[in-house]
């Protein structure tokens, strides 16, 4: 079923936005023996290290992906703020540009490829000053990390990181002007991070059946 869902997706391009996105007018198949269009030149890219956010190293990325990123750090930092009472000091990522194809889709585009996704592990936190939220338990006061490896569907200490992690989820699943393709655990290969990207098609696979 789910590779049902993303073939469908790929193969019909479904358009989910009524505005323009520059990146949309780029094919995401290949014909047998066409190059990827990054191995054709044809790819802009910029550094972005974060705006209102930073990330532990810069990212590669299409210059038009920066006000997805941007709207990101927006929603996490607010989910950040009511949980923990403050902003994570980094965003944890395993990438963003990398040209090549889906894994299990030899031809179809990545993403990746277009510098038009995010794989994101998770956050670093700063300690709290001395008396701010003192609402909180001692252990969300110091510095901590929040990961998805670690922390996902885990109870007792690791309670609230996990509902972070999944309110997180829930509200840029309901943000599909922020990302179109959200993945997660539930998605095979996607244990210890989300994949978000803005391509012109909409996939959303985060949570496994029993979870929701």
């Amino acid at each position: 079923m789910r590779v049902l869902c993303l073939a469908l997706a790929l193969s019909f391009a479904l358009p989910v936005r009524a505005s323009s996105y520059p990146l949309d007018e780029v094919a995401r198949t290949l014909a047998p023996g066409e190059k990827l269009p990054c191995l054709r030149g044809r790819i802009e890219l910029v550094s972005y290290r974060g705006t209102s956010l930073r990330y532990q190293k810069p990212l590669t990325v299409h210059p038009a992906f920066v006000a997805q990123l941007a709207a990101f750090e927006e929603l996490v930092t607010e989910l950040s703020l009511q949980h923990y009472g403050r902003a994570p000091r980094r965003v944890i990522h395993m990438g963003a540009y990398a040209c090549r194809v889906m894994r299990r889709y030899p031809d179809w585009v990545s993403e990746h490829a277009l510098g038009n996704a995010i794989d994101v592990a998770g956050f670093d936190f700063a300690p709290l000053a001395r008396g701010e939220r003192d609402d909180l338990p001692k252990a969300l006061r110091r510095a901590f990390e929040v990961r998805l490896e670690r922390h996902w569907d885990k109870g007792g200490k690791d309670a609230p990181h996990a509902a972070f992690l999944k309110e997180l989820a829930e509200r840029i699943i309901a943000r599909p002007d922020v990302f179109h393709v959200v993945l997660g655990p539930a998605w095979p290969g996607h244990k210890n991070h989300f994949h978000f990207d803005h391509a012109p098609y909409r996939v959303v696979e985060v949570f496994e059946a029993s979870s929701q």
